[in-house]
Order: structure tokens, then sequence, then C-alpha cells
């Protein structure tokens, strides 16, 4: 079974983003810099090993804030899988579609996503190997 490992919420303005589910919620928000330029607001929603950063409590996940664009118009669930590259060809035959390439994510581990056959937008997460 492939677990819902992170969520990420496109947004057109961030600072009210920041201050919405930062008060309202009560999460944790970090700036993280992007390669492009772009800022990436880390989300934290529950209390994580700081080694793994993986939740401490099962089931519990964390994500970010981004600014909207061509790909992520609504919210987003990444899933983690074994490897993006065998899954595609499964997702293709299912009826689904690749919207953004495999791109590595600062060397925690390998983005992409895909759309089901309706056309929703999905993450998928690849840990690197180590």
């Amino acid at each position: 079974m492939d677990p819902l490992v992170h969520f990420e919420i496109p947004v057109q303005d961030l600072e009210k983003a920041r201050a919405f589910y930062g008060s309202l919620f009560g999460w944790d928000l970090q700036d993280w810099p992007m390669p492009d330029g772009s800022t990436y607001i880390g989300v934290r929603t529950t209390p994580v090993d700081e080694t793994t950063r993986i939740p401490l409590k099962p089931g519990a996940i964390n994500g970010g804030i981004m600014k909207k664009n061509e790909h992520a118009k609504a919210p987003i669930f990444a899933i983690t899988v074994s490897s993006i590259d065998e899954y595609i060809p499964k997702i293709e035959n299912a009826g689904g579609k690749v919207v953004m390439s495999k791109v590595d994510m600062m060397g925690m581990g390998f983005y992409a996503y895909v759309t089901d056959p309706e056309g929703t937008v999905l993450g998928l997460w690849e840990d690197i190997e180590k």
C-alpha cells in the first residue's frame, strides 16, 4: 500500500496564506528557498523526528504552501512510491498523464506531478536511497 505523505496548497498570495493557515490552525510555517528563486512555505501540522523528518504520529502528514502555477491550481496530495520511473507507465496505462516530469528535490527525494483519468493532479514522491 502506497501512503499519502505530503500535501500542497497552491495560492495566489503567500503572505495571506501564511497569515490564514498559521494563525487559524497554529501550523509551523517555514520559508524554504527553491533553486528557481521562488519561496515554498514548508508546513508542519504535526511534530517530526528531526533526523528523518517523518511525523511522530502514525498517519499524520505535513506539507507546503506555494504559488499557484500551471500544474498546481488546487490542493495536491503526494503519494510515496518505490520508483517514479516504474509508476509512470502504470499511470499512463491506467489513463493518467504526466504533467511535471520527475525532478530532484534538493537531495531529499524525487517528485513528479501526474493526473488521474479525470485530470486531478497528484504528486508522486520517491525517497532517495541511503
